[in-house]
């Protein structure tokens, strides 16, 4: 069959390739000058390459690696993978060990002097309640709710960390519901489930260019620059529908397609069905978002005790929660670089307040490390980064239209917006193809 993919981000590079795998001609579309969508490379005016966030993996994150590894990405040679380990710069928090998620995390928490038995107890009892609900819970908790009756140490320094890592949403307004798939999926996944893997390299090295290669070698069409204006139904006489993709000036791609997969940004899909299908487009539409913020200083002779650490945050004085020694992972020695998640309030007071902030911080958290006084290197701002994972949260379906697909990480699924979630939905939607 004849599909064309629209939107070249994780979601839409994992379609085409399992869709050229399936045996079917794949033309895939993308209106950037550059493969990747929201975990890319980014060339900087200057002459940088920095990636458009600090993205991390975790061991369950099974069908993205093992997209990687068909694309011939060298993952050893790729990540720092290493047991889940949440500490602060006084080595303070959870460190997990290699072994079986579930004992590993048990005895983390005990092992951890900084907490008092009372708070070991505590976790440990709501970690057992969980899983004896089957990490199930009403869908409009919220994960504050989940975790109200736990104390404030161990909300502070452990719950809200680790939600607004996952899910980039506050813990007050963040989905309990899919707080703990993530939790069953890391703890109980198998050993290696909740590891971290680090990359070593540029986002564009894990998956955007080997993928672009491995399509072009495989007779598949790529075409960037390319806007897609309209989609049209096309009937045929075996009471199919095929589309009509519509792009400007008849441009290489335009025709007729068995299937199309919009793999696009929410909005430009809404765009697309909105005399397709009024209420998929509505659902897509509605979405809310939260940005991410990334700040990146410069600190000759400067390294951590960990290429990552937890930091204290909040949404006056301290707005990152998560430091990144990039020297450590590939990148410039003395490079550090701080990530912002929920970031609405900093993106209202502006960058330049952000940034004085992160600078701030950075001297405040980590001058027992700092080798020199830090000067900023540059910042990013992702203001669509992640959908809102709110309780309850209505997500559009992978399928619009006979012939017509969606394969992005807000399509309906378990997952909150995660690289793994994208390229899942992904494959979902070509063996639903592929059934047909």
């Amino acid at each position: 069959m004849k599909v064309a993919v629209i939107g070249a981000g994780w979601a839409g590079l994992a379609a085409a390739v399992h869709a050229r795998q399936a045996g079917h001609e794949v033309t895939v579309f993308e209106m950037a000058g550059q493969l990747g969508g929201r975990a890319r490379t980014v060339h900087l005016p200057d002459g940088a390459h920095v990636d458009n966030g600090q993205h991390i993996l975790i061991g369950a994150y099974t069908h993205t690696l093992s997209l990687m590894e068909t694309l011939g990405v060298d993952l050893a040679a790729s990540f720092d993978r290493r047991p889940l380990a949440m500490v602060n710069p006084q080595g303070q928090g959870l460190r997990l060990k290699q072994g079986h998620p579930v004992w590993s995390f048990l005895r983390a928490v005990w092992s951890n002097a900084d907490w008092t038995v009372a708070e070991r107890w505590a976790l440990c009892a709501i970690a057992a309640r969980w899983r004896l609900s089957g990490f199930r819970c009403a869908p409009q908790q919220t994960v504050e709710d989940l975790t109200r009756d736990l104390p404030a140490t161990l909300r502070e320094d452990f719950i809200d960390p680790l939600c607004v890592a996952a899910l980039n949403t506050p813990a007050g307004e963040a989905s309990g519901v899919v707080f703990l798939k993530v939790l069953q999926d890391a703890l109980l996944s198998g050993p290696g489930a909740s590891d971290l893997l680090l990359p070593r390299k540029g986002l564009g090295a894990l998956l955007p260019e080997p993928a672009q290669r491995w399509l072009l070698a495989n007779a598949a069409h790529v075409h960037t620059h390319q806007r897609v204006h309209r989609l049209r139904a096309v009937p045929t006489n075996e009471a199919a529908t095929k589309w009509e993709v519509v792009v400007s000036n008849n441009a290489d791609g335009a025709g007729i397609y068995d299937h199309v997969v919009l793999a696009c940004t929410a909005p430009e899909a809404s765009r697309l069905t909105s005399e397709i299908n009024a209420d998929w487009s509505a659902c897509a539409a509605a979405l809310r978002y939260e940005p991410i913020i990334t700040v990146t200083l410069y600190c000759r002779g400067t390294r951590l005790p960990e290429p990552m650490l937890s930091l204290s945050s909040d949404a006056t004085e301290q707005p990152a929660q998560f430091v990144f020694d990039l020297g450590q992972l590939g990148g410039t020695n003395g490079a550090l670089s701080f990530v912002i998640s929920g970031a609405a309030p900093w993106v209202e007071r502006g960058m330049a307040a952000t940034e004085a902030a992160v600078l701030h911080q950075a001297q405040s958290a980590l001058k027992s490390f700092l080798a020199a006084t830090p000067t900023l290197k540059h910042s990013l701002t992702e203001k669509r980064a992640t959908f809102r994972c709110t309780p309850d949260l209505q997500r559009p379906r992978a399928s619009i239209a006979q012939g017509l697909w969606a394969a992005a990480d807000y399509v309906q699924g378990p997952y909150p917006a995660t690289l793994e979630g994208a390229v899942r939905s992904a494959l979902d939607v070509i063996r639903g193809l592929n059934s047909q």
